[in-house]
């Protein structure tokens, strides 16, 4: 199972196991349901998985890695207590609570959320002091004496014996107790994600021609070599602060998270090339509608560059196409807000106070979003999209409602102009909001015309040929371009997207494209 359909399955699972009868009792009763047992190399994600489904699923996450452990942190402290039997005070040995399980107490009480995943990482691994811990653990769902706490589920994860010499094999009786799932790595499934999560663009356009170098693990003479999609994905955001800083990318950097140095070094020649390409056909200008004076060469020019051009023109537009899904949520956000403060404004004529204005509506709602902000950010309760989007809407109302203040004292409120200050704020507020939406209409008109002159230059150097095929598949593979073009449109889309009546025909056509040398 690659590790896209892993996360549908673990979402399925906890879905299915926080399900309640008619009677309130969860229809998979809390000792039937199994821990989650993820078991692949290292290095595929499967961490990541876990903070993408506790964001989607808004559930809390507990997070540890259970080789950092010992016994004493896991199942917790021995004390002395007096407990009473047939009569007799008798010395009883107990355990304070265990690390782990208090800190999922301490999650829900910070959040306000009681259901969740409790994730334990490198679960095959643990010490021969704590085997008969985790054994009980999976089978019991209990660390010493305490359990966890009904709503939170169980996933644990590990990593197969040739990619560690320190698994230790679970019994029969222990894997019977566990829904165990087996990921693969899979570069078709990276893509989704690093589409979504902005993966430099060489990145992908080095692994769509080396789709061996995505992932390798070697232990031999030489010692531990590995390339996994974490070094990947971890390289990518350097990459893109390094450009910012104009810092150069060369072959001790890739190193450095490519530990693999023959990938390190072809990954590093070939950025270089990627950025070279950039300069010489100058893609802000492809994009601004000029086409290159280079027409020649780029029509003759080799299957690794043409494809290093088309990543280039996508990763500039999925940039747009981001920011473009972003200032769409956040406007219609905003319009939200905005509208629910105002229909709960209470005219004076009605009985509404003076003092009620919507400015300090907007104060008293600017608050509590701060305050759900503080507890929801960075807990997995909410995706990082979605922090920033809430972080914009608290700016821009800040921003209004400071506006609205100022206006206020300009004008010199008075009881008898109560009402018409009310209905000023109004105008002010739909004022605001019209100067917003103009300034969004016009950053995606401006990247529907980069876009529509993406085609153009296509059309006019290639044609309808290979390099307009992968192309269209880049913007159909893409969430945000796709999103961008559902919302905004696009002829030129439509016109060529023809070109490729089946998508299974279309798969055909990149597999083989792909596999030219």
């Amino acid at each position: 199972m690659n590790i896209k359909d892993a996360k549908q399955e673990i979402i399925n699972t906890i879905k299915a196991y926080r399900q309640k009868d008619e009677m309130g009792n969860y229809m998979i009763p809390v000792q039937k349901q199994r821990p989650i047992l993820l078991i692949g190399p290292p290095g595929i994600g499967k961490t990541a998985i876990m903070e993408q489904v506790a964001e989607e699923l808004s559930v809390n996450l507990v997070s540890y890695t259970i080789t950092h452990h010992t016994r004493q942190s896991a199942i917790g402290l021995p004390f002395i207590s007096k407990k009473e039997y047939g009569g007799k005070e008798i010395s009883v040995t107990e355990y304070t609570m265990s690390e782990i399980i208090a800190s999922v107490y301490d999650k829900i009480n910070q959040t306000g959320v009681k259901e969740g995943i409790l994730f334990l990482d490198e679960i095959n691994c643990v010490s021969e002091t704590l085997v008969p811990t985790m054994l009980q653990f999976l089978q019991y769902k209990t660390f010493g004496a305490h359990r966890v706490p009904d709503g939170f589920i169980i996933v644990t994860a590990g990593n197969p014996p040739q990619y560690n010499k320190a698994v230790r094999d679970f019994d029969i009786v222990t894997l019977d107790r566990v829904k165990r799932i087996d990921i693969e790595e899979d570069l078709e499934a990276f893509k989704e994600y690093a589409d979504f999560n902005g993966i430099h663009g060489s990145i992908l356009a080095y692994l769509d021609i080396h789709k061996d170098n995505f992932y390798r693990i070697k232990n031999d003479i030489q010692g531990k070599r590995f390339v996994t999609a974490r070094g990947w994905e971890d390289l990518s955001q350097l990459i893109r602060a390094y450009e910012k800083l104009g810092i150069e990318i060369d072959e001790k950097v890739t190193i450095q998270y490519l530990q693999e140095p023959e990938v390190a070094r072809d990954f590093a020649m070939y950025y270089a090339l990627y950025h070279k390409y950039e300069d010489v056909y100058n893609v802000s200008e492809i994009l601004g509608g000029s086409v290159p004076q280079e027409r020649d060469r780029l029509r003759k020019a080799s299957f690794d560059e043409k494809l290093s051009i088309i990543n280039l023109l996508i990763d500039r537009l999925n940039q747009e196409f981001s920011r473009y899904d972003t200032d769409f949520k956040v406007q219609k956000r905003l319009q939200k807000e905005i509208t629910g403060i105002v229909k709960e404004m209470i005219p004076i004529s009605e009985g509404g106070s003076e003092e009620d204005s919507i400015a300090e509506r907007l104060k008293l709602r600017i608050s509590q979003l701060r305050d759900d902000f503080e507890n929801k950010a960075g807990q997995h309760l909410m995706d990082k999209g979605s922090e920033i989007v809430l972080k914009k809407v608290m700016i821009a109302l800040e921003e209004l409602q400071k506006t609205l203040v100022e206006k206020t004292v300009e004008s010199g409120k008075n009881s008898d102009g109560a009402a018409d200050m009310a209905e000023s704020q109004k105008a002010d507020i739909k004022s605001w909001f019209a100067g917003r939406e103009k300034e969004r209409r016009a950053a995606a008109a401006l990247t529907g015309e980069h876009l529509k002159n993406c085609f153009s230059f296509l059309a006019q150097i290639y044609g309808e040929e290979q390099e307009m095929v992968l192309f269209l598949t880049r913007l159909d593979s893409g969430h945000y371009s796709l999103n961008f073009i559902q919302n905004e449109g696009s002829e030129e889309y439509y016109k060529y997207n023809k070109l490729l009546l089946l998508r299974d025909r279309r798969n055909d056509i990149v597999s083989q494209i792909l596999e030219i040398d």
